[in-house]
Formats: C-alpha cells, structure tokens, sequence
C-alpha cells in the first residue's frame, strides 16, 4: 500500500492538470507575463471550503474517511518517506503529510468542480483504482499475526466503506450530467450565496417571539435538540467522520499491542512457574512470585474490561464537541462572549485564520490521545477498585475491608460534617437578620463580633490540618479532571489567566470566530441584499427576498417597502423605539410611525 501510495501521485496529478485546464481564471495576466499563453485556463482548484460549505457535507465527510489509514500511519509516525536524521523528523512528517494529502486530493477536488460530467467520470474512475487495489491488499494477506484471521480486513472495512460511498457517489453524480447534457433534465442551480438555513435563521430573529414556549421531550432537554436553522459546516462533518475511524482504527492497534505484551506476559509467567515448581513453593522468593503473577492477571483483566468506557467516552465528546459548537456558534452571533476567557475576545485575525486550519487535525489527535489517557486511567481506577474490593474478598479478607472501609469512611464524613457545621454556626450566630423576608440569605454583615473572634481564634490551629486534607483534594481532584476532558478541545483544562497555554483550546476560539466572522446568517444576508441589489441595478430586475421565500407582488417604490419593513421591525421589537434618533426640534424620542406613500 506504501508501494501504491507513491504511484497513486501519477494519475492524481493527471485529474488535477485535467481539472485546472477546465477551470477559468478570473483575471488574465498581462501581455508582457509569460503566463498570458495559458489564457484564461489552468485555474487554482479549490478541494473544500472550510469555511462556508454546507453542500455535499456527507461525501466530504466520506472522502475524509478513506483517508483514515493513511492518516493513522502519519499519527504514529510510521510513515516515513525519506531516512533522514533526526533532528529532520518533523520535515519528512510534513513531506509524507503533503504526499498523503496529494494522492487524497482528487476525491474533494470531483466533488467540489463545477465541470460535473468530467469531474465525476474522474472521480469514479480513481475511486475504482484505489478499491481494487484496495481488495487485492486484503485478499493476499488477509490475516495477521495479533489478531489471527481476517486481521486486515478489520484495518481496512472503513476505508472500503468510504470508498463504495463515493463510487455511488460519483456514479450519482455522472448520472445525473449526462441527463443534463442531453437535454433529458434541467440544468442545476448554481450554489446559492445565502443557504436556506441562514435565511431561515434571519427570519426567526424578525419574528415576534411565542408567548408560551413548546413543551421539548426529554432527549430534547437532556440530550439535543435538532435545529432547522442551523447546520454544520463539511469541516466539522469531515472532522467527526474521520475521528470515529482514526479511534476505531487506534482500538484496534491498542488491541493488537495488548495481545503482543499478553504473549509476552505469558511466557514469562511461564518461567516464574517453572522457577516455583523447582523450589517447590519454598523458596523465599515465592510469595512474591505468586503476587507479581496475580498483578498481572489483575492487569491484563481490567485493561481488557476498560477498552470499552474508555472508548464509549471518547464517542460521546464528539457529539458533545458537535453539540458546544452549535451553542457556541449561537452566542457569538447574539454577540455573547461571556463564555470565552477575557484574554480570547480579541484574538489576533492571523492567529484565527491559523486556528482553523490546525482544528481538525488536532481534533483527531486530541481526540486518540485522550483515549488512550483516559483508558490508563481508568485502568489505574479499575486497579484501586480491585486491590480494595474484590481482591479482599476472595482472599477471605472481607471482614477486615469492610471494617478499613467503614472508618475511612466514617473519618471523612466526621470532617465534612464538622465544615457543615461552622457554616450553620456562622450563618446562625455571626450574620445579621434579613432585611426582608423575601431575601434568600442573610447579609453579608457581622454580629456578636466578640464570639466571632473567639471562634476563628481556636479553629485557627484545628484548620491548618484540614488545609492539608483540603490541598490533597485539590491535587486529586484536579489531576481525575485534567486526565478525563483532556480530549475536550472545546474546553480549556488550565487555571484561569493561564488559558493562552493550552494550545488546542486556542485553536478551538480562532475556528469559532473565523465561522463566526464569515457564516454568520445576519452578516451573510445582509450581503445577499446587496449583491442583489447591485444586480438589479446594473443587469436585470431580480426578486431581492427570494431565499427568504417572499413572492413577487406588485411593484412598490423602495421608500414605501423601507418604511412598511421598519414599522415591522418596530412592532416586533418595542426596544427598539428608544433607539432611534429623535427628529430635529423634538425634546422626546417619540415613535413615528412612517408614513406610506
């Protein structure tokens, strides 16, 4: 596959002169440029827009998916193209990242081309060969040494998956420009500069709110909430997409490493057996022998039982990650920033445009990372639980567990309660009554000030001991915390003012604003308004509202249609009255109702 990776660089570059041949160039060069031969020909391909591309989401997000492979062997660094030092390792990363992405490009570059006919004939016809050559890999070796039979295939089910999907896909695609080329089916539509979700998005904004809100279900209060006027960019589908198969696959080698070392394991607790069997069980190194076997029985079992939270973990921060962006997205457009550290609402503009291109990739990564984080971990915990618990009682030792457990629980409960109880002493004898009696708590102002001192007084030596209780809980607590989010880009695990350090999480707000800054539906409408207003001056008479589905009446002067649209958005937001700017001569801001024509 290696092998075919290097030669698969040919026929890419075939479809891209192909494709850049087709494609026109807006501006043309000068007669004195060499390049003013080529015409108006060999245009720059675009193979996705990572900003405002909400057409084909799903086949993007496929086409990321039949990288998978490729991109697992760029993660664990097993791709290497040259043999360089290795001071120079992060150079050949770049280079096998540019191969991989190059012999990948064909795939966005027929989905994303307006020559549809060629684009898709292309697009099959490479899509083919990578299948092929894609079975042929599997059926000459398609077992393996860890995971025994049909090994390969359980590397490689994904991307046959992904690239069946876009063989339909393209075949889809041919079917329906051979239509439109014989004259059998309309020509499509050009892409619209406003999508109907952004239009939709806008018109919920003009609209009054209900006065009773809808009653939601369950899933929709606890779980999500689908939104109609809201849709995810081909860069977060893409990003998911290619994250459940890059963790499938990561599981999958984590499993074939645990069985190398379970082998490993094996033959050495061979050995320990063989060396106990010829001391017959006297010597003095036996009762340690049988404790190092049992560590790793223990070891193996609860690293085996924890793949799967571990991994189901994982899962769920992907649709939580989908789930913050929506909400995220949201507040920025009502001009919330709140959310954000103080330091991140105002990022730099070249530190964002970056940010949006370092998100998906290090999306995946955080993401397999925090899997593996998260499931040694867990292993860890799994260890706790099974020296403490289980272990006690199958030694016959569950009396002395169940009396260990019982005083440290009955210790830590004795010094939670004494905290409760100095809040119910403070709150009781050293704040003043409330000053109303709908007032929830006490004011903030002190009473019987000479007991008050007697009491910080004597429990000024007893809280220094529980500030060390208190330390070691902030450590344990924080370290369980750090390790669980640590595949949560969305969110930052550094202290507060300390936020900048973490990279991922700097990368996570620049995406946000560049998305903010350039989908936004009220910004984005506005600009349909002018283009169709420019249009309309300068070419041929066009509806301006068509996306916002307004039909085309009778022709009124734009002063009539300014005013009647201003009195609706007067009436739909009241608040907005005491806004405006009075008239000149008039004390008050009064409403004016404009008046019609």
């Amino acid at each position: 596959m290696e092998l075919f990776l290097h030669y698969s660089l040919i026929p890419s570059l075939c479809i891209i002169l192909v494709l850049s041949f087709l494609q026109r160039r807006e501006r043309c060069r000068q007669r004195d440029d060499t390049s003013y031969l080529l015409g108006d020909h060999f245009g720059i391909i675009v193979p996705l827009d990572f900003v405002g591309a909400f057409s084909n989401r799903w086949s993007y997000g496929i086409a990321f998916g039949a990288t998978a492979n490729k991109v697992m062997f760029l993660f664990l660094e097993g791709y290497q193209p040259l043999q360089v030092p290795q001071w120079a390792q992060a150079f050949v990363l770049l280079v096998g990242g540019f191969e991989v992405g190059l012999s990948h490009f064909p795939f966005f570059a027929c989905l994303s081309s307006e020559f549809r006919l060629v684009s898709s004939i292309l697009g099959f016809s490479y899509s083919l060969i990578w299948f092929v050559v894609t079975v042929l890999h599997i059926t000459q070796c398609p077992h393996g040494r860890f995971l025994g039979r049909f090994e390969t295939v359980m590397f490689y089910w994904p991307s046959l998956l992904c690239l069946s999907f876009l063989l339909g896909r393209f075949l889809h695609m041919a079917v329906k420009s051979l239509r439109v080329h014989l004259g059998w089916a309309l020509q499509m539509k050009e892409k619209p500069f406003l999508e109907i979700h952004q239009a939709e998005h806008v018109k919920q904004l003009l609209r009054k709110p209900p006065l009773q809100e809808e009653q939601k279900s369950w899933f929709q209060t606890r779980v999500y909430e689908w939104d109609p006027c809201f849709q995810f960019p081909s860069r977060m589908i893409g990003t998911v997409v290619l994250a459940f198969i890059c963790l499938y696959l990561f599981i999958v080698i984590e499993f074939c490493m645990f069985v190398y070392v379970r082998e490993k394991l094996d033959v050495f607790e061979g050995k320990l057996e063989s060396y106990i069997a010829s001391v017959n069980q006297t010597g003095p190194l036996a009762p340690v022998i049988l404790q190092v076997k049992e560590l790793m029985n223990i070891s193996k079992g609860v690293w085996l039982v924890t793949i799967l939270p571990a991994a189901l973990t994982c899962v769920s921060y992907l649709f939580h990650i989908l789930a913050c962006y929506r909400k995220h997205m949201k507040r920025l457009w009502a001009g919330n920033k709140h959310f954000l550290p103080v330091k991140f609402h105002s990022p730099s503009s070249s530190g964002s445009v970056v940010a949006i291109a370092r998100y998906s990739g290090w999306q995946i990564a955080y993401i397999l990372w925090g899997y593996f984080i998260i499931h040694v971990v867990q292993s860890l915990l799994g260890m706790v639980i099974t020296y403490g618990l289980v272990l006690p009682v199958i030694h016959d030792q569950g009396l002395e567990m169940l009396h260990g457990l019982g005083i440290g629980i009955l210790t830590v409960s004795i010094v939670l309660g004494l905290m409760i109880v100095q809040v119910q002493i403070a709150s009781s004898f050293f704040l003043q009554p409330r000053m109303a009696a709908a007032d929830k708590q006490k004011p903030l102002a002190l009473n019987n000030r000479r007991a008050f001192h007697n009491f910080n007084y004597f429990l000024f030596f007893y809280n220094v001991l529980l500030g060390l209780g208190a330390c070691l809980s902030r450590l344990l607590i924080s370290c369980i915390l750090g390790t669980w989010l640590i595949a949560r880009i969305d969110r930052t695990i550094m202290q507060r003012g300390y936020e900048r350090a973490d990279m991922g999480f700097g990368a996570w707000v620049g995406m946000l604003y560049v998305d903010h800054c350039h989908t936004n539906p009220v910004l984005v409408s506005f600009c349909h308004i002018l283009i169709a207003g420019h249009r309309e001056r300068t070419l041929r008479p066009v509806i301006k509202y068509g996306h916002l589905n307004q039909s085309a009446g009778a022709r009124l002067s734009p002063r009539a249609r300014t005013r009647w649209l201003l009195l609706q958005t007067l009436i739909n937001n009241p608040r907005l009255v005491m806004l405006r700017k009075s008239k000149p001569g008039h004390g008050s801001r009064e409403f004016m109702a404009p008046r019609f024509c």
